[in-house]
Parts: C-alpha cells; structure tokens; sequence
C-alpha cells in the first residue's frame, strides 16, 4: 500500500498535461486527484425568479390576446353581428391612437419624426388602405374552389407559426431592423386573415378584416416592442385590457370558449413561469477543461 501511494505521489508530481514531452504514462492518464478536479456545474447559470417572469410574459400574453380579438371580429363579420362599417372606423381609430402612442413613447426616449417622416407614414398608411380596398373583391374569391374544413385547418396552422415565430424580446439600443422571425410570423398572420376573409361574402366585410389584421399583426408587434420601455404597471395595464377584451368578444360567442380563452391566457401568464421556476432545480451544466478553450483578451 505504501509503495502505491508513493508511485501516485510521484505520478502527481511528475504528471503535466503535455503531450510533446516523453512521459513514463499513457497520453490520456490523468492522476486522480486531478480527475474531475476542474468540474463545474451551473458555473454561468443565473436562476429567474417569479415575478420577472411573469412580467416577461405579458407579451406573449397580449400576442395571444390579439389572435382571440381578430378570431371574435372574423366571426362578427361572418354571422352579420357587426357592420364592416364599424370595423373599418375601428381600424382606423386603432392606427390614430397607435400613432400617437409612438410618437409619445419616441419623444420620451430622446427622439423625434421630422416632417418628411411624418408624410411618409401617413402615404404608406393611405397607400395600403387604397391598396386593400381595390384588392377585396379579388381576396374573397381567393379560395372559392377550397373546402372550408382546409381553410380552418390552414388558418389554425398559420396562427400557430405566427405565434412560435413572433419576436417577444425588448428592442436593443442599435437595432434598426425587424428580425427575419418578425417578419414571417407578420407574413403567417396576414396570411391566416386572407384565407378567413375569403369566406366573407361581401367585399366591405373582406376589406374590414383585412385592414383590421393589419392593425393587429403588423403594427401593434411594432408597438408592442416600444412598450418596454414603459413602467411595468403600464404593460401590465395594457395586458388586462387586450386579455378582458379577448375574453368578453369570445364569450359572446359560446361560453365555453370564453372559458378556453381564460385558461390560456392564465396559463401563459401564471402557471408557465412557475412552471420554469420549478424546473430549474433539474437544470445541471457541466464544464471542465474539456470544453473549447475560451481566449481571454485584456
């Protein structure tokens, strides 16, 4: 036993992690007290807490809120319950009070629109509109030779994508440019309405959903982003309002789904944070000197 423990002692002692020197050990001996000497686990892990999660999760709440709003308006206008009247001034309500909104939050920040901005947005604003009204009675006979089973079908498929792809983070300082995900959530969004506006049967209903899922899925996620840089009890407020709003529109309509749009929405708001919080005890990141170095400059 003694000579053992001399010949470990010796080994540690002569034992480098060298391979161009001639040793009197095989390359991938490694003495034992060494051996997993370096191990560390969760060495940059940063545990979340609660309430930031939830927090956190108000915008993937309002996103979810918002494809209720727009389901609830579609059914409106196919069971003639609402004017498309009503829902083109809507549209356009929506938009005056977002463009505020923006210009509020971006004077805030430090910054401003000059005047060709401005006239640029209000162009782009007339110019889709116009371009939305002439395109409506092409849209409804867009899916004339397609079941409505397959249009369900296509339209829940294409909610979904838009909902996995949507970005929910806070804007970065320098960044300039919607994400590629950004955009093709806003693309399977728009899509989803024109498949439903299709089963509209008049070119006023066709063009007021249309335009209303423009609001919904192409500038309010614009503005969404901005909100972070509000005070929290302000996220907080505009969530409620978009989840009752989600929840009494969808009730209206059966019950039952007024129950199922409840769930959800205190699902994601509630339960899936705590849900995460709890599992982090399982969570167990291993590194060691087996990992890629890192190099450290400065």
């Amino acid at each position: 036993m003694t000579n053992t423990n001399t010949a470990i002692s010796r080994d540690e002692k002569d034992w480098q992690r060298v391979l161009w020197k001639r040793l009197p050990y095989p390359d991938n001996y490694v003495p034992p007290t060494h051996f997993l000497a370096s191990l560390r686990k969760n060495a940059n892990f940063t545990p979340y807490t609660y309430g930031p999660l939830v927090l956190a999760s108000t915008s993937v709440c309002q996103h979810v809120a918002n494809i209720f709003i727009f389901l609830s308006v579609f059914l409106r206008l196919k069971e003639h319950t609402s004017n498309p009247r009503f829902i083109v001034w809507l549209a356009i309500l929506l938009f005056c009070v977002g463009y505020v909104t923006w210009e509020v939050l971006l004077y805030r920040q430090g910054g401003t629109w000059t005047r060709e901005s401005r006239s640029r947005v209000m162009r782009s604003a007339i110019l889709v509109f116009l371009a939305l009204l002439s395109l409506a009675p092409v849209l409804k006979t867009l899916t004339e030779a397609t079941s409505s089973d397959s249009i369900w079908a296509l339209a829940f498929f294409l909610f979904t994508l838009h909902t996995l792809l949507a970005d929910y983070t806070a804007p970065r300082l320098q960044e300039s440019r919607e994400r590629l995900t950004s955009v093709l959530s806003m693309n399977a969004a728009i899509s989803a309405a024109v498949v439903l506006a299709s089963r509209l049967d008049s070119d006023l209903s066709v063009f007021a959903l249309v335009l209303f899922s423009v609001q919904m899925f192409a500038l309010f996620p614009l503005l969404r982003r901005r909100l972070f840089s509000t005070p929290a009890m302000f996220r907080a407020f505009i969530t409620g309002i978009l989840s009752f709003a989600s929840i009494s529109l969808m009730s209206a309509h059966s019950s039952m789904a007024g129950w199922i749009v409840l769930s959800a929405l205190l699902f994601i708001t509630f339960v899936a944070p705590a849900l995460l919080v709890w599992a982090q005890r399982y969570k167990n990141e291993i590194r060691g000197e087996w990992d890629v170095a890192v190099p450290e400059v400065g």
